[in-house]
């Protein structure tokens, strides 16, 4: 392998970094862009538990910002519970948007990664190519198995260039769609938790029995005159 490296030149240099760091970005992400870690179920479920008890205070609030980006978005809503629906959207929105911008970090990193390596490699090759015509220029063909040497390792970075690239754009393709699936989900969370702020506002509804108490009440007649 380092013989392979060395031979490509030194354009094979970036090309190593790059696919360094595109592997270092595919294996954070992966790790952070989980589900349990990003929009946990039991952590909504408890949020709409808390909303539904009224019984919401700051502590409870610090445990969900610590908890994960869901519960982050779920505690700007339950901390504004006391003010409209509007300002409870506005504030979730505002919190969602810092969020969803962190679960796309280092995206852009790994999609430059896929798009400038087989730049590099063709960069590489060129470069390669124009140093084995100098020296058919200067020396004339010679030997051909030489000639053929020379040519087979200024395409060697591209080949590597294509290597590193195609796996960085899979996996940038496939991150991207995650944290779109991963912002829509927290956004249904974040909806229902409104949804049930905003109810717990407005007057009880009447349970079963006491509408039937209530239809069956006979109604006061008006004294007569």
């Amino acid at each position: 392998m380092l013989d392979i490296i060395l031979a490509g030149g030194w354009l094979m240099l970036p090309i190593v970094v790059s696919s360094i760091v595109a592997l270092g970005i595919v294996f954070e992400r992966y790790y952070v862009l989980q589900n349990k870690r990003v929009a946990p179920a039991e952590t909504a479920e408890l949020a709409e538990k808390w909303a539904v008890a009224g019984k919401v205070d700051d502590e409870k609030l610090i445990d969900l910002q610590q908890d994960s980006p869901l519960g982050r978005v779920l505690a700007a809503g339950l901390a504004n519970s006391d003010c409209s629906r509007e300002v409870m959207k506005d504030a979730i929105e505002e919190v969602g948007r810092v969020e969803a911008h962190n679960l796309g970090r280092y995206l852009n990193a790994l999609g430059t990664i896929a798009a400038i390596t087989p730049l590099l490699g063709l960069l590489g090759t060129v470069v390669g190519m124009i140093s084995v015509f100098t020296t058919i220029t200067t020396s004339g063909v010679g030997n051909p198995t030489s000639l053929a040497g020379g040519i087979s390792q200024a395409l060697m970075t591209t080949a590597a260039g294509l290597v590193v690239a195609i796996p960085a754009l899979i996996f940038s393709r496939y991150f991207q769609r995650r944290v779109t699936d991963l912002v829509v989900e927290m956004e249904q969370g974040a909806l229902r938790l409104v949804e049930i702020m905003s109810n717990g506002r407005r007057a009880p509804r009447l349970t079963a029995t006491q509408s039937t108490s209530t239809a069956t009440k006979p109604k006061s007649k008006r004294a007569a005159p």
